[in-house]
């Protein structure tokens, strides 16, 4: 197989956590996370520049701290069953938590995006960050991380298996022999395990690519461990070129201890590159969006998510970091404990971990089209990545990556030329997942 990156795109709109100027800029309309319109021609750029997908976040609790974006956006699967009927090509990756939904309803919804948009979906599965999630869901309190993973790994099972309910050919529509259904090739799914109860079938056939294309984003090891046993996609956290290389090494190596092939699970780092002419002035815009976004009462706010929506501003700034650990047990635990360590050692106040954590970092990905796309192709050589979920401040941003970055890529024979095929789980390169019953059948027949 030749050399090739992937490539998605992440809108936006008006700006999510770290972007807390974003909604002022100019050229970013005010509305532009409930207006489908922009998220359409984000998408009609990215495919037209060949992409492989577009991916959309969602959360399901907000405070008014709350990131612009997140206080008022489109829901992802009604907003990309909108994007596929104005696109052909590029993936559309939306995602849901397993924590707050069904696996029969969301099931559902997401086969029928599959066919909406003739085999272009995938399911991002999160159990959810915000804690506070749980009380819109008639929960007094978030489920612990051992439940929330037992129940993802169950939920994406048994979201496959009524994804199965249909063999390819149930459907024969003989109007000579009165036959529109095969019963034969229907087949109930009867689950009953820990924590799902569901009978099936489901009633939507599979789509062109068999199945939605499952994504997952996790960091812990619990999330390392349900991403290596289902997921054909991660949205990986990137950070240095050495954290990003191990973080791919640690996936891959348990990818193939359950038995999977390797390349058959594609990481996406996150990348937010800054295009200019020269790398000077990519360099000074990268510092002019730092100043604009860092605004230290939205940060103060924005460190209160890794801890259930804990509201940091009752404390004294410059007393030492409060004892906050069991509030992050629930959420967002990886990363709240990497605070409360270094908060620890090195015996900082609250106003000194709020400017740790949004310190100025120059990102790899900043300079020339030249030296972007040279960065990207050290980054991949350097077994860091499958593909970059990229994510633009605004349509200039985009554009100038496309113009510029895009046709060196090309050139060096990194980037696809045209689509390789109509499908997500295609262009990503990977197997089209056969039926399980219909493989029990052939099976038994050999």
């Amino acid at each position: 197989m030749s050399r090739r990156i992937h490539l998605a795109l992440h809108p936006y709109g008006v700006g999510g956590p770290g972007q807390h100027g974003l909604w002022k800029d100019p050229g970013v309309a005010k509305n532009a996370s409930i207006d489908i319109n922009y998220y359409i021609r984000q998408a009609q750029a990215a495919e037209h520049a060949l992409f492989d997908a577009l991916f959309v976040v969602d959360s399901q609790f907000i405070n008014a701290t709350y990131p612009s974006h997140y206080l008022n956006r489109l829901e992802p699967l009604t907003l990309l069953s909108a994007v596929a009927t104005h696109t052909r090509h590029i993936g559309l990756v939306g995602t849901a938590s397993s924590t707050y939904n069904s696996p029969f309803n969301l099931a559902r919804r997401f086969a029928s995006l599959d066919h909406i948009s003739g085999g272009r979906a995938g399911w991002n599965v999160v159990t959810s960050f915000d804690t506070g999630t749980s009380r819109n869901f008639g929960l007094d309190e978030h489920l612990d991380y051992a439940t929330r993973y037992g129940r993802a790994l169950e939920f994406v099972q048994v979201a496959r298996g009524l994804w199965d309910s249909y063999e390819d050919d149930a459907f024969p529509a003989d109007v000579e022999r009165d036959v529109f259904l095969d019963p034969s090739r229907l087949h109930a799914l009867d689950h009953a395990g820990e924590h799902f109860k569901v009978a099936g079938p489901l009633n939507i056939s599979r789509s062109p690519q068999g199945q939605p294309v499952i994504f997952q984003a996790g960091v812990s090891a619990e999330g390392r461990d349900l991403a290596a046993r289902v997921a054909e996609g991660i949205y990986a956290p990137g950070g240095t070129l050495e954290q990003a290389r191990e973080y791919y090494a640690d996936i891959k190596k348990r990818t193939a201890a359950y038995g999977r092939d390797p390349d058959h699970i594609k990481v996406f780092i996150h990348g937010g590159p800054i295009v200019g002419a020269t790398d000077e002035e990519a360099g000074r815009r990268e510092r002019e969006i730092f100043e604009e976004d860092n605004d230290f009462a939205s940060n103060l706010a924005l460190l209160g998510r890794s801890f259930g929506a804990y509201d940091f501003s009752a404390h004294d700034l410059d007393a030492p970091f409060p004892d906050v650990a069991h509030l992050a047990e629930k959420g967002g635990r990886t990363g709240a404990a990497k605070i409360i360590e270094r908060a620890r050692a090195e015996n900082l106040s609250l106003r000194q971990v709020v400017h740790s954590v949004n310190t100025f970092r120059r990102s790899p990905f900043v300079g020339s089209p030249e030296t972007v796309a040279g960065t990207i192709e050290r980054w991949y050589d350097a077994g860091t990545l499958d593909g970059i979920n990229l994510a633009f401040r605004n349509n200039d941003d985009l554009d100038r990556f496309v113009d510029g970055v895009v046709p060196l890529l090309q050139k060096r024979g990194l980037f696809r030329t045209e689509y390789e095929a109509d499908t997500l789980r295609g262009n990503l390169g990977l197997p089209l997942p056969a039926n399980r019953h219909t493989a029990e059948r052939e099976l038994v027949a050999d």
